[in-house]
């Protein structure tokens, strides 16, 4: 009786863990293979047994997973027939092995066998598939199994797989390397990049030709980087491959910084139906991140594109690949335009030359180990088998005269090279292991036959280093991991509107990318952006949003700031304001009352006019120092007051001037003594008057200090004490220049000036012009309380409205000047206030006192005469009946007045003349 009858009783006593039932499910094999054969109509004879693996002889018999067959659906296992994936992968293998069978060099006289199974891309059906491969290690018991008869059955002896070429997918490489590992088979997979797979404390036995998708995932951050691409969204295939790859590409984003993650997202195994336009419409919530970072199987791939093309986002997405999308035809075909501009990366490989001769030789005659290759003939060509073939709908029927790449497109699948590669990396560990054990001894010594240990073979296989199919090294590190060496793709549509995958770079633990070589939709060269917030221009700074470092709001550095860094802005140092970029601090501009500024030209035009006059008056009255009319008008006392008045108006060129130490010094000097020189002498003047003529009023002797010495002793007694208050202000504080920062320390920093100017404040400044309004008001006083005495007697009066009017000038510029303080403007307003108000009061007192005296002695000498000297009596007593006549005209109605004093007055004195009276030429 055949194991088939009974498989359910098999029992393994020697295996002691939970599978061991599911394993003794699989166990029952005939003792010997059968093939499939192949009439030339390309009819294939039944054989279930073995339609579900390919199985070579040989010595040393080595494992095979590919995924000949698509995913299947609806719970089924299996899909349609991957033609490349499966077929040229399968090829590649068996092609390997027939090269190392003929190497006498490599394993000589030793015949490598395979045992290829088809895992349909589904990891669960492959783990039931890979248990074939423990068949040989599982000890198994038939003493309670019997035949109808009761004869003992007969158990087919399984192969023993010594080493397994595969897995394509990382979840397939997971699942059955979990398996492998308890029975101490060394793996070595072509196409797994999972970083997963690099844990050597639980894949120990787990090695691989190709690089794990940390490389991968390090090539793709550079590349995004190397774009500008600071925010993008990634998009997986369920499994490990496609969560593994996005987690190592986030997790390096994290570490490196600079690329933020939008979205991450997941096809499912089982998408439902409108999962993919769900997943775009996902997508398009972030519309800046238009880089879509995919780690995805190649059906997904397809997928998603038909899904971006459906809901009009062609040309939107910026799609980066990993090496599942490569440079494979089958996910754009049909989606060109949507697939336009696609960065794509594939581990660096190369065509291997051999393999295309052999493989466009295969043919249904020479190729019947391949149980699949029947399958393959009727896809590749589009054609049927006879009956019995796969395709009912097929219009024609297959001759088996066609040939690959003549009546059919052939192009080499990628992973051809590392297929190959794999298998010889597993022929040179069992060369190492065959030196040490057979001792160089061509075939297989018993001592190997008997026992090949899986743990030593690893050891073996760790070791190896030599020039694979691509004249690259074939090595691994203390991971079983391959050394990343990728090349960089983007998927380009010609101006002749042909489609192509050009290289454009390459990644060797650094990024080389020619972006000169690269195009974008409809060929634009301009690199496309794919970024959260656009960069800040300069002179404005980020405002990160919480959470998303690579989504910022840019705000500008105002007034007096300027960028300091990419995030912060700082205040200028007070001296400073910023440049035009706001990137840095100038000194702000220093500036100073120009003679040629409308604020200086006039205050200076009325200082030269009023200097001009003053002159002028001083002039005449040196001419004519001995006439009457100048000796009246107390020639000392004048040429004092008149000095005063050239000061006020020459301390206006001080003011304007360029500040110095000399010029600040002379400023403190001048700026009151003008005035003090002129108030001194008017108060000086005003206070003889009335003390002579209230003097008159108690006796006729005359006051004391009325001389024209003693007047002069008190008027620069009254200006020393200006001049003393200047020493001691000298003292305390000596003059010195400033640069005045705050006056013109506008709102637009382009409009701030430095003010240079002399270190006198508003405080000094009152200080030194108080004392000169002091005598001014007490002059004022006196001018009123003398303001009855009589016109011919000296010149009282017009003391009196110059001072009334100098009070006006005065209280005119106090509210101007301090009420422009706030000014930008206030050097320029103050300056020029100050300047004028003092040369208004000289203008006053010049006018007033002494141009109607010089009239008189240039356009009327005839009146400048001397008069009789009339003694202090007299005068007291013209003086008093004034004063009395004064108070009884204010009882006449109309308000009229009859000068009764001139009955007092001389006879001879006509009325249309005017006496001047000096009390100088009194007798007293």
């Amino acid at each position: 009786m055949g194991p088939q009858q009974n498989p359910a009783s098999q029992r393994a006593p020697g295996l002691h863990f939970p599978l061991a039932a599911l394993f003794l499910l699989l166990l029952p094999l005939p003792a010997s293979p059968q093939r499939l054969p192949l009439d030339p109509g390309g009819a294939a004879g039944a054989a279930p047994e073995y339609a579900h693996s390919v199985r070579l002889d040989g010595d040393i018999v080595l494992g095979g997973l590919f995924p000949v067959h698509a995913r299947g659906d609806r719970g089924a296992p299996c899909g349609e027939l991957k033609k490349e994936k499966g077929i040229h992968r399968l090829e590649a293998m068996m092609f390997a092995i027939d090269l190392i069978n003929k190497d006498p060099d490599l394993l000589p006289n030793v015949t490598l066998g395979a045992r290829v199974l088809d895992t349909c891309s589904r990891d669960t059906y492959a783990l039931e598939q890979s248990l074939t491969f423990v068949q040989a290690l599982i000890e198994k018991d038939g003493s309670d199994v019997r035949c109808a008869n009761g004869d003992p059955p007969v158990f087919a002896k399984p192969d023993k797989i010594v080493g397994v070429i595969g897995a394509s997918a990382s979840s397939v490489s997971i699942m059955v390397a979990n398996i492998l590992r308890l029975f101490k088979i060394p793996q070595i997979s072509y196409a797994s990049t999972a970083p997963e797979l690099s844990d050597n404390t639980r894949y120990d036995f787990f090695s691989r030709v190709v690089p794990p998708d940390s490389y991968q995932a390090q090539a793709m951050m550079d590349i995004v980087t190397a774009m500008g691409w600071n925010y993008v969204s990634t998009l997986a295939s369920e499994g490990n491959y496609g969560e593994s790859g996005v987690e190592a590409f986030v997790q390096i984003s994290r570490e490196t910084g600079g690329v933020c993650i939008a979205q991450s997202l997941k096809i499912p195994r089982e998408p439902r139906q409108g999962e993919f336009d769900k997943i775009i419409r996902r997508l398009l919530e972030t519309s800046n991140a238009r880089a879509i970072i995919m780690f995805a199987n190649e059906d997904d791939i397809r997928r998603v594109l038909d899904a971006a093309r459906r809901n009009n986002q062609t040309g939107h997405f910026l799609w980066v690949g990993s090496d599942s999308w490569g440079s494979k035809i089958s996910p754009v075909i049909g989606q060109e335009r949507v697939a336009e501009g696609a960065i794509t990366i594939l581990p660096k490989r190369a065509s291997v030359d051999a393999f295309d001769r052999y493989f466009r030789s295969r043919s249904l005659s020479n190729n019947r180990r391949n149980v699949w290759f029947a399958e393959f003939w009727e896809e590749n060509f589009n054609c049927k088998l006879g009956m019995h073939g796969k395709r009912p709908g097929s219009p024609k029927k297959c001759t088996g005269l066609e040939k690959v790449g003549r009546d059919s497109s052939y192009e080499q699948e990628g992973k051809v090279q590392f297929v190959m590669d794999a298998v010889y990396a597993m022929a040179h560990a069992l060369h190492r292991m065959h030196r040490q054990r057979c001792h160089g001894n061509p075939g297989l010594c018993q001592d190997m036959a008997d026992n090949i240990d899986g743990k030593e073979l690893l050891s073996h296989i760790r070791a190896v280093n030599f020039s694979g199919s691509a004249n690259t090294p074939v090595v691994f590190n203390e991971n079983g991991d391959a050394p990343g060496r990728y090349d960089i793709f983007q998927y380009q549509i010609t101006d002749r509107s042909t489609t192509e995958y050009r290289v454009i770079g390459s990644w060797t633990n650094k990024l080389h990318l020619n972006v000169d070589t690269m195009r974008w939709r409809r060929g634009d060269p301009s690199l496309p952006t794919s970024v959260c917030s656009v960069p800040c221009r300069t002179g404005e700074r980020k405002k990160v949003v919480k959470g998303v470092p690579c989504c910022w709001h840019c705000e500008r550095c105002e007034g007096y700031h300027y960028q300091a860094s990419e995030f912060t802005c700082e205040l200028c140092p007070y001296e400073m304001r910023p440049d035009a970029n706001r990137t840095g601090c100038v000194p702000i501009p220093i500036v100073k009352l120009e003679w040629h500024s409308p604020w200086a030209v006039i205050p200076v035009f009325i200082s030269m006019l009023g200097i001009v006059a003053t002159t002028f008056v001083v002039v005449t009255f040196v001419r004519y120092n001995d006439t009457p009319i100048v000796r009246a008008s107390g020639r000392e006392m004048s040429y004092v007051l008149l000095t005063g008045i050239f000061l006020c108006y020459a301390i206006t060129f001080l003011m304007i001037a360029a500040p110095d130490v000399g010029v600040c010094s002379f400023r403190r000097i001048f700026l009151g003594l003008g005035m003090c020189f002129s108030y001194a002498a008017l108060l000086t003047k005003t206070n003889r008057i009335h003390r002579i003529f209230e003097q008159g009023k108690k006796s006729v002797t005359a006051p004391r200090f009325i001389s024209p010495a003693s007047q002069l002793a008190i008027t620069f007694s009254l200006i020393s004490v200006q001049l003393l208050g200047v020493f001691v202000w000298f003292a305390a504080d000596p003059p010195h220049t400033v640069v005045d920062y705050g006056e013109q320390r506008t709102q637009d920093p382009a409009f701030a000036r430095g003010v240079l100017k002399c270190d006198i404040s508003d405080l000094s400044l009152i200080c030194s012009l108080g004392y000169s309004i002091l005598l001014m008001v007490t002059c004022t006083v006196y001018a009123i309380k003398t303001r009855g005495v009589p016109e011919t007697f000296n010149e009282a009066k017009p003391i009196g409205f110059t001072m009334y009017t100098t009070c006006i000038v005065w209280l005119a510029f106090i509210p101007i000047f301090f009420g422009t303080s706030q000014s930008a403007e206030r050097m320029y307003i103050q300056t020029t206030t100050l300047t004028v108000s003092l040369s208004l009061s000289a203008s006053v007192s010049l006018g007033l006192l002494y141009m109607p005296k010089v009239y008189v002695i240039l356009f009327h000498p005839e009146q400048n005469v001397p008069k009789r000297k009339r003694s202090f009596k007299a005068i007291v007593t013209a003086a008093t009946m004034s004063g009395k006549l004064g108070q009884k005209g204010g009882d006449r109605p109309n308000g009229e007045v009859k000068t009764e004093l001139c009955d007092s007055m001389e006879t001879n004195t006509s009325s249309t003349k005017t006496t001047y009276v000096s009390y100088n030429n009194h007798a007293i």
